[in-house]
């Protein structure tokens, strides 16, 4: 049997994309119509949220506020949230970008001398504990003071940070994972060889590394995005999707459906940058045997 053609398999993920998305509709508008009023409660616990139309609006309700002007006059929300998400988005890949890189050097440096790797690790762990509600406005506070060959520190500099603190530490664990994965036969070959260490990384561990890239590569995408918002709301940066969210949600109790318009232009801007990594991915893998790819 021949195996499916590259486009039998875009389409299956098309397909298979789109019937999850119409399985979480399914169960939003269920729950919604059959679920309690005021909440329930599981063993004691509240834990069963409200399913009233002021807490969950129907998806009708939703998807029918993107067409509606954003305030008097105003331009339809639809086209507002897209320039917003567009925004987000160049700047979540603009930390994507500089976080992967910072991650795989650190990655590569860790792999080549143990000892960086046991002084290092224990601070990039530590490093993920801190609250990110409190570290964008020290980031902007310090930032703000910093001019580099005449060039000031800018706000959206200090979102693009949060987007590089997020997303270098899933790259940096995932690249040095593979790195080190590669067997171990192949490598005493390229040693025997006397191929120089910038050889074997670039013929042998990097290839090897790329099965334990690309899912730290998704999860340092995520993470971007999620440094990105949370920078705008901290630092009151105006344009992407961040702000949105704070304002739609002080209307919540009158227009709970606005608020989630938002959410799903958040939630468009992850699925962007989980696209382009898959791309990469696709990318990387395309002269490779299908056994490896498999």
């Amino acid at each position: 049997m021949n195996p499916p053609s590259a486009l039998a398999r875009s389409a299956k993920r098309v397909v298979m994309f789109a019937l999850a998305i119409g399985l979480v509709v399914v169960a939003w508008e269920l729950y919604r119509n059959l679920g309690p009023d005021k909440g329930g409660k599981v063993f004691g616990w509240t834990v069963l949220p409200k399913a009233n139309a002021r807490v969950m609006p129907s998806v009708a309700d939703i998807l029918g506020r993107f067409a509606d002007p954003l305030g008097r006059g105003g331009e339809a929300m639809w086209w507002f949230l897209t320039k917003s998400a567009w925004y987000t988005l160049q700047l979540a890949f603009l930390g994507f970008l500089i976080g992967s890189l910072l991650g795989i050097g650190l990655a590569v440096v860790m792999s080549r001398l143990r000892i960086f790797e046991r002084a290092l690790m224990p601070y990039l762990v530590i490093s993920q504990t801190v609250p990110l509600i409190a570290l964008a406005p020290l980031i902007a506070g310090w930032g703000g003071k910093l001019s580099l060959f005449g060039w000031e520190w800018q706000r959206w500099t200090s979102v693009v940070t949060m987007g590089v603190f997020l997303s270098f530490f899933p790259v940096a664990l995932g690249t040095l994972r593979g790195l080190k994965s590669a067997p171990a036969a192949s490598v005493e070959l390229m040693d025997s060889l006397a191929a120089p260490w910038r050889v074997t990384l670039v013929k042998l561990r990097f290839p090897a590394a790329v099965p334990h890239m690309v899912p730290a590569l998704k999860l340092g995408a995520a993470g971007a995005v999620i440094g990105v918002i949370v920078g705008e709301i901290s630092v009151g940066l105006r344009g992407g999707v961040g702000r949105p969210i704070i304002e739609f949600a002080r209307q919540f109790s009158s227009d709970p459906a606005k608020v989630y318009t938002a959410i799903l232009a958040a939630a468009v801007v992850g699925l962007v940058m989980a696209m382009l990594v898959s791309a990469f991915d696709a990318f990387l893998m395309r002269r490779r045997p299908k056994e490896a790819v498999a």
